[in-house]
């Protein structure tokens, strides 16, 4: 049975009213406030505070008030790059040694279908699980504790990302489908490819939502899940031009596999006649010659 303490409980949810946008970005957090909030004394309030400044979910200079912190786009992409810098070799490392699997990391995706029609926040806790599984798989404590120092700052971005509906979860439960069979197969390099696009299109997309100018990645479609054809890429508001992608194969361009783009689609698509067009009359038909 875990016990949690009061400091626990009033941090977790604070962190939760930052993660859902219920504290938006640069609001002031008083050590009286909080212990009003909770109804807690001042020194106890103090210690919640003091916990979410260490994990960067709150800021505060030196005699100031602890604020809500606000990400820009540089902050977004120092973020995203040093996480793609550990999970790409954990991938490698994963499928190198035949490591199988972490079932937590399925069954987190599978709980990301699960929550796919409820609100966007509802996805960033079942898609940190999983990219963090992937990480323990590893083995490495150290490489574990890493990865956990940027936990609050990645949580907080991928909140930003789902709670302006930038990605849909359609892309997210693919795309981590396809790393683990890469995983699975031992195709560490293609797994590492793969989550780097998966990881810089998000990165890119929240960076020119903070008002930073987004690279090409965030242009990038990505994949979809089997079965069906859908609208996807950039969302609304994003400056980017959305997409139509394939679920066929689930590979990237130039690499081998079925087509996966729209185009291979629409050309082996029937061409449609015009409702009041006149069907072309067939060619006669030759008579056979004689023989003999």
């Amino acid at each position: 049975m875990t016990v949690t303490s009061v400091v626990d409980a009033i941090a977790d949810d604070l962190r939760g009213s930052v993660l859902t946008g219920e504290l938006a970005p640069g609001t002031s957090l008083t050590e009286a406030e909080v212990a009003g909030r909770y109804e807690v004394a001042r020194a106890t309030a103090k210690a919640a505070i003091e916990r979410l400044v260490a994990e960067s979910v709150l800021e505060r200079s030196t005699h100031k008030i602890a604020r809500v912190v606000r990400l820009g786009p540089d902050d977004v992409r120092d973020i995203y790059l040093s996480r793609a810098i550990l999970e790409a070799e954990v991938l490698r490392r994963l499928a190198r040694t035949g490591t199988p699997v972490p079932e937590e990391a399925r069954s987190a995706n599978a709980e990301i279908r699960r929550r796919w029609d409820a609100a966007g926040f509802d996805v960033v806790e079942p898609d940190m699980r999983f990219h963090t599984a992937l990480v323990d798989a590893a083995g490495n404590a150290r490489t574990s504790r890493m990865y956990r120092s940027l936990t609050s700052e990645v949580t907080l971005c991928m909140a930003q990302v789902q709670g302006r509906e930038l990605l849909s979860p359609e892309i997210i439960i693919a795309e981590h489908e396809r790393i683990l069979d890469l995983v699975g197969a031992g195709e560490g390099d293609a797994a590492a490819a793969l989550l780097d696009e998966h990881l810089a299109r998000a990165r890119e997309l929240l960076a020119g939502a903070l008002g930073g100018t987004p690279g090409p990645e965030a242009a990038r479609p990505g994949l979809v899940s089997p079965g069906c054809w859908r609208r996807h890429g950039p969302a609304r508001g994003s400056g980017q031009p959305a997409v139509r992608v394939s679920p066929r194969c689930g590979m990237p361009p130039g690499r081998s596999g079925p087509p996966w783009r729209a185009g291979a689609a629409r050309r082996r698509a029937p061409r449609r006649r015009h409702p009041g067009a006149r069907r072309a009359a067939p060619p006669p038909r030759r008579r056979p010659r004689p023989t003999g």
